[in-house]
């Protein structure tokens, strides 16, 4: 709808945000709208287009509070375009696991921002039709089933156009979309987190393509929980005795059938004397390792194969090919290892060798080894290792919950902190905000220096 009751005010100074930044306010057929700027002079030069534009006479569309002049092409781009234009820009230097969030996330907020249309499909349609042929570049020419056209044309029709994020009610809308979960519930407060910034980064993307004045999402204060790492709970760290007794359970699983446990013995043992995370102990290779007849031996930490999907891969694979998590692209991480791991790996390479592209670590036909493979050996290794109040609780509950043993044993073994990070993978700082509850034998001497410091013999 067109309107050419328009009413453009003088620029305002808006200082709630950290960075001051400069409003540009209107009134379009009596509704106000306004549009924020990092400095004044794109402020001013906004507010002057809308004047020239009132000056020619043009309408102004009564939705995005455009004239004609100033809407274009690109701000009549829905956002179903806009996220498919997102895609195509970072698919192809985005990681598997990367790929499925962006879609995951784009798929939550799309059927959010429509307008009525008659026809709409149930929402769980509506979502395989996103993430399984729309939004996934190499997934788009795939043959659509009759309820997924149907739901793409329905969507297709009722996108709404990008510019009209710049009202405040849709950046809510979009907010409590992020927040949710399929079935109407509260989503996770890092899965709102992860989701936000991916919206957040494609509508920067809208910004740059000169399709939004600013940032909608930019203007939203709403909070959601308290960002903080995850610290280790305790109760699930193993001690070096029980970490043995696990790594010899774990041969008896399969014993008389396929030898799966004794394939992942020294697996786990990876997880424990090395503190490998579970990709990067699946990527090492033979060519990665130093294992020396006597006395520690060494693994370069270079390739992880972490899980991801056969949709999001370039491969096909359902694990992706990734240097080390968070590092610079050719980035080598060097973990010495005790002789009892040097063992296990010498032991398991005479009985199972490698696979053809020289990784250790291999399913029967030569594949990465499946998380849902190792994480069946394990369920059954904590059965035969632990008594029955043990594999009720959460002890060792997970195979990753052997790095954190291992992270922790190197700790209170009184390994300097910067080693044990260096070792672990992790920043000094961040390594102690994880295991600050799993340094343990330090209370006594805690305690001894506070008597001292009272004047008193404990």
């Amino acid at each position: 709808m067109k309107s050419y009751k328009v009413s453009v005010w003088k620029i305002a100074l808006n200082r709630t945000t950290k960075k001051p930044s400069y409003t540009v306010r209107r009134v379009v057929d009596g509704a106000p709208m306004s549009a924020s700027y990092k400095t004044k002079a794109l402020a001013d030069r906004f507010r002057a287009k809308l004047l020239r534009a009132i000056d020619k006479g043009e309408p102004f569309d009564t939705v995005t509070g455009l004239p004609d002049s100033l809407r274009g092409g690109k701000a009549d781009l829905s956002f179903l375009e806009l996220a498919i234009k997102y895609l195509d820009g970072r698919w192809a230097e985005a990681a598997a696991k990367q790929r499925d969030s962006m879609t995951d996330a784009l798929a939550t907020v799309l059927p959010a921002l429509v307008k009525e249309v008659r026809g709409s499909p149930d929402n769980k349609t509506v979502r395989r039709a996103l993430r399984s042929y729309v939004l996934p570049p190499p997934r788009r020419e795939r043959e659509r089933p009759d309820e997924i056209a149907a739901a793409v044309r329905w969507l297709e029709k009722a996108s709404l156009p990008v510019a009209e994020l710049q009202e405040i009610a849709r950046a809510h809308e979009l907010i409590d979309a992020l927040g949710r979960k399929l079935d109407g519930k509260p989503a996770a407060t890092q899965t709102y987190r992860r989701r936000r910034a991916v919206v957040f980064n494609a509508l920067e993307y809208a910004v740059e393509l000169e399709m939004l004045p600013g940032n909608p999402l930019g203007r939203i204060r709403r909070k959601r929980g308290r960002r903080a790492l995850q610290e280790v709970d305790r109760r699930v760290v193993v001690n070096p005795r029980q970490a043995r007794e696990l790594l010899a359970a774990v041969t008896y699983v399969g014993r008389y059938k396929r030898a799966s446990g004794r394939r992942l013995r020294a697996f786990f043992g990876c997880l424990y004397y090395a503190a490998l995370r579970p990709e990067e102990a699946l990527g090492l290779r033979r060519s990665d390792c130093v294992l020396p007849d006597r006395g520690w031996g060494c693994i370069e930490v270079a390739q992880t194969r972490p899980t991801a999907g056969k949709a999001w891969t370039d491969s096909g694979e359902a694990h992706d090919r990734r240097g080390l998590k968070q590092r610079a692209e050719g980035a080598v991480r060097i973990v010495p290892i005790p002789p009892h791991l040097v063992g296990l790996l010498q032991k398991h390479l005479e009985e199972f060798g490698t696979a053809k592209d020289g990784r250790i670590f291999q399913s029967e036909r030569g594949n990465v080894v499946a998380a849902s493979s190792y994480s069946r050996v394990w369920k059954q290794a904590r059965e035969l290792a632990f008594v029955p109040e043990q594999v009720s609780s959460v002890l060792a509950f997970r195979p990753y919950d052997l790095r954190h043993a291992g992270v922790s044993q190197w700790l209170n073994s009184g390994v300097p902190a910067a080693e044990v990070a260096a070792r672990a993978g992790h920043s000094v700082d961040v390594l102690l905000k994880i295991y600050a509850k799993c340094i343990d034998g330090q209370e006594q001497e805690m305690n001894s220096r506070i008597m001292e410091g009272l004047g008193e013999v404990g």
